[in-house]
């Protein structure tokens, strides 16, 4: 009898139950395999880039839901006017040392390239920790509230600039890092919209849930930094860089060979306390030689992309105000802004797009070509001020920035050395972000006048135009020595 029931199988009851589990899980486990294979796909999984992919996807996702909580605190729960205020007061309290610290965070970091997997950790698990913090603020807007914030920014700033000083140590055979970046980039956003609707869920059951989600994320993420490959956190023959202007020519300039900077002969050296090579003592021990300059393409790129990153600071700040006070034709505060974002992220999406379909073709010509583009459609938007310019303002100046910063990706890596690129990454991250710093702190002090602010927003791009154009295109007809990436 027993032969018999053992052969029969499990019950009906119990076949039911798997069946019903299985089809539970199925679209759960599906769509993580589909994800999975998306983010793993042409080599990425065997370099690591895919693991880097997800890391920054739960980083964005993490990001946007402290967004929700504190948009939802400091600016949707108030009238306007003491919307502005608080905005302002959260812009002095974290905005302004932000400020003192970004020029900090590159060099800083630069200095512990064998803590690179330890240092997104850092980043993931203080924001969670700081996600807690707030949760219990976020309700009463209390003081405390703004620290915590600041400390979030910083740390998300600190992982964006290690985040890009890693993706040239996991490139795959034969990918551009333009392409990596493009992939990275993507990811992030996809996070972010699909994390933006459940985090606005959350904040109905609650104010502080938002934060509670953003808390469980960066906790995932901090598992998730340590499973990169252990090369992430090898330094072997990198070197720290160093922005230099270039002259009118174009040719960078570089300061005197350190031979040449030894004045006075070897006398002189012994008037120093030092000693002749060959008496009995060991000839002081040589420092190797510094990045002489990232060369006139990269510091022209990076004045474009400070060009748009400021443009991007104040038409969040400012379109929050300006269409909070005069919303869309037709449609309340809410959704005109949600039209604006939307905008903005469906350009960022394209903009990133269709940097990996060029593949760093040309990157002086595109970054010229952008910064113009969106320079054209602030021009419109000032003197024919209207709702749809205002959302093509946003999709067009999402577009541009991603292209843009896409190409400067591409020029570091074509012009900048190996060992080197990684110190250039991170520096140029903390300018473009110091950049977003001031165009956000321009937005939230303009009066909120519609044609004014299109024309501040037209005069931050002129200012980009004016100081880059010219040695970009003078760059691309020179050409350059240093092979292009495929």
């Amino acid at each position: 009898m027993t032969a018999a029931r053992s052969h029969d199988g499990p019950g009906p009851l119990r076949r039911a139950g798997r069946a019903t589990g299985h089809a539970l899980r199925a679209p759960f486990t599906g769509t993580a395999r589909s994800i999975r294979k998306a983010t793993h796909a042409h080599g990425a999984g065997e370099s690591g880039l895919g693991k880097l992919i997800e890391l920054h996807a739960v980083n964005g996702a993490g990001d946007v839901m402290i967004t929700v909580a504190l948009a939802s605190t400091v600016f949707f729960s108030v009238p306007t006017d003491e919307a502005r205020g608080r905005v302002a007061l959260y812009l002095a309290i974290t905005m302004a040392p932000f400020t003192l610290l970004a020029p900090v965070i590159g060099p800083l970091l630069d200095r512990l390239p064998h803590g690179r997997r330890a240092a997104m950790a850092g980043a993931m698990l203080a924001r969670a920790l700081l996600a807690i913090t707030m949760s219990g603020a976020v309700a009463t807007g209390g003081l405390e509230l703004y620290p915590a914030a600041l400390g979030v920014l910083v740390s998300s700033k600190a992982y964006g600039v290690v985040r890009s000083a890693v993706v040239p140590r996991l490139l795959p055979p034969n990918f551009s890092l333009v392409k990596a970046n493009s992939r990275v980039t993507l990811a992030g956003l996809l996070a972010t919209g699909i994390a933006a609707p459940i985090g606005a869920g959350l904040q109905m059951i609650g104010s502080a849930w938002p934060l509670y989600g953003a808390c469980a994320i960066f906790v995932a993420g901090t598992f998730l930094a340590f499973t990169l490959p252990h090369k992430v956190d090898s330094a072997k023959g990198e070197r720290r860089a160093r922005l230099i202007v270039p002259h009118e020519d174009g040719i960078p300039s570089r300061p005197a060979p350190a031979e040449a900077r030894r004045t006075g002969s070897t006398r002189a050296g012994l008037r120093r306390g030092g000693r002749k090579a060959g008496s009995g003592e060991k000839p002081a021990k040589e420092r190797p030689p510094g990045l002489r300059s990232v060369g006139g393409s990269v510091l022209h790129g990076l004045q474009a992309n400070a060009a748009h990153r400021a443009l991007s600071g104040f038409l969040i700040f400012f379109l929050a105000f300006l269409l909070r006070e005069h919303p869309l034709a037709g449609q309340s505060a809410a959704v005109s802004l949600g039209i604006v974002g939307v905008a903005a992220g469906v350009g960022n999406a394209c903009g990133t797009a269709v940097g990996s379909w060029l593949r760093a073709r040309g990157p002086e010509v595109i970054i010229a070509t952008v910064l113009g583009l969106a320079l054209s459609v602030a021009i419109l938007a000032a003197v024919f001020f209207s709702t749809l310019l205002v959302a093509v303002l946003g999709a067009v100046a999402g577009f541009t920035q991603a292209l843009s910063k896409l190409s400067l990706d591409a020029m570091i890596q074509r012009d900048v050395p190996e060992e080197v690129r990684t110190s250039a990454f991170a520096r140029s991250e903390t300018l473009l972000q110091m950049a977003w710093v001031v165009g956000g702190g321009i937005g939230i002090a303009l009066p909120l006048n519609a044609v004014l602010g299109m024309s501040v927003a037209a005069g931050i791009l002129a200012l980009g135009a004016a100081a880059s154009v010219r040695g970009l295109l003078g760059a691309a007809r020179r050409g350059t020595p240093h092979p292009r990436v495929a």
